[in-house]
């Protein structure tokens, strides 16, 4: 039965292969709306778990999450640094994280915070260590493979957050050098280099002083990593070569906040909006509006996805329709020669099963290529950690719908077989 349809397959190859694309497309078309909807809701879940607030400088709260918590966008603008003792202070607020952006290596992201940062995300340093002075870096998983890196290694960080070009500014006075890398965390902090917020001001020649509010540790239950920090006078002259910025203070970009209770979700938010230079956005509701603004037009796409594999399925129908009805004399010759009526009608629905078999396959295989294509040449999709290797249970769901609708189109050709007359087929091809 599974040779005979496949001889039959072979014998009409342009019609095999225009309905397998027709389907192939509809299924790929869906298959890459589920891996855009699955991995961007994941990862923007998983990049924002245990940030409630971010405070920054006024602007677009979505710009500020993106720049802040995802890293995919620029940031709104510097806030005081007296900021971060302010609300260290709040008591409803367990933990406060303080951001310094402005550098990059290779694309990647340098990063001034504290080593509170990585409890966010419960990241643990798989080699070296931690940072503890001035122009020491950890370098994220996903870095750390990509350029190659590796501890005792010194680098020089380019002004600004993409990839600089030929003609882009590094500074040459102040160069990282590694002293950890951290384990895979499936993070963002994964392309993330971190360093300490005085590395940052340091690197850019800004004025400062020992600050205990940006070296500080939160409790030892919510620290969950805790460090020697052993900052030398003589680790901050790293940058001598460059003179120091006269009469510009040491700021931050942003603070990542944990609540300690419910009702600081009601008060502080409010009570920073109400100052004019700062503004706080929560990330998940941020998050929850950015995937509202694709919505729709992912719905819009995914129907349009089942109205092409509703029009192969249509194509399907009414290539075997003609192809039965050519191939009427070799059936009835089938049924004579003493194939049964269950055999001739199985071949029609295997061939239909077929045809759908191959072309939801290659719709699969193609989304997937298409993806592993996309994301090295799109930095964003790059960035959110595509992969194209990731399999979803999804896709086993498009699959089978696929086969039904295979199954479906050959169903009615098939059934016509039972309504054939023998005696006049056979007079009639004699």
């Amino acid at each position: 039965m599974i040779g005979l349809a496949l001889a039959y397959m072979r014998d009409r190859p342009l019609m095999v292969a225009l309905n397998a694309l027709l389907l192939a497309i509809a299924v790929a078309t869906l298959v890459l709306l589920l891996q855009f909807a699955q991995q961007a809701g994941e990862r923007f879940e998983r990049d924002a778990r245990g940030i409630d607030l971010v405070v920054g400088a006024k602007g677009s709260p979505l710009q500020l999450v993106l720049s802040s918590v995802y890293h995919i966008d620029v940031p709104t603008g510097n806030i005081p640094l007296g900021e971060l003792d302010r609300l260290r202070s709040d008591p409803g607020v367990a933990r406060v994280v303080p951001l310094a952006l402005g550098d990059n290596f290779e694309g990647f992201r340098i990063v001034g915070s504290d080593d509170q940062l990585l409890g966010f995300y419960n990241a643990k340093v798989a080699q070296g260590r931690t940072f503890s002075r001035p122009l020491e870096v950890v370098l994220g998983a996903e870095v750390a493979r990509r350029t190659g890196a590796g501890l005792g290694q010194q680098f020089i960080g380019s002004h600004g957050l993409e990839t600089a070009e030929e003609d882009g500014q590094g500074h040459d006075h102040a160069p990282f050098t590694t002293v950890g890398i951290l384990a895979p965390s499936g993070t963002v902090l994964d392309r993330l280099i971190l360093t300490s917020v005085e590395s940052v001001w340091d690197v850019h020649g800004i004025e400062h002083e020992h600050h205990e509010s940006v070296a500080q540790h939160g409790d030892g239950d919510e620290a969950g990593h805790e460090h020697e920090h052993d900052h030398d006078e003589a680790d901050h002259d790293a940058h001598e070569g460059e003179a120091a910025i006269a009469g510009m203070d040491p700021e931050i970009t942003a603070l990542l906040v944990r609540y300690r209770n419910a009702s600081a979700a009601l008060r502080l938010p409010t009570q920073i909006n109400r100052q004019s230079a700062l503004q706080a956005a929560a990330p998940a509701a941020e998050s929850a509006r950015l995937l509202g603004l694709f919505g729709s037009v992912l719905e819009g796409a995914r129907l349009f996805g089942w109205l092409l594999a509703f029009s192969a399925g249509l194509s399907l129908f009414v290539a075997l329709w003609s192809a039965t009805r050519a191939r009427e004399g070799d059936l009835a010759l089938l049924r004579v020669m003493g194939a049964s009526p269950g055999t001739v009608f199985g071949t029609i629905l295997a061939e239909g099963v077929l045809i759908a078999a191959i072309g939801a396959l290659g719709g699969i295989a193609a989304a997937h290529g298409l993806i592993g294509l996309a994301t090295p040449a799109f930095p964003t999709l790059d960035e959110l950690g595509f992969s194209a290797l990731r399999f979803l249970p999804g896709e086993g769901v498009i699959l089978l719908a696929a086969l039904l609708i295979g199954l479906v189109a050959a169903l009615i050709p098939a059934v016509r077989i039972f309504r054939v007359d023998l005696a006049a087929t056979l007079a009639r091809y004699s």
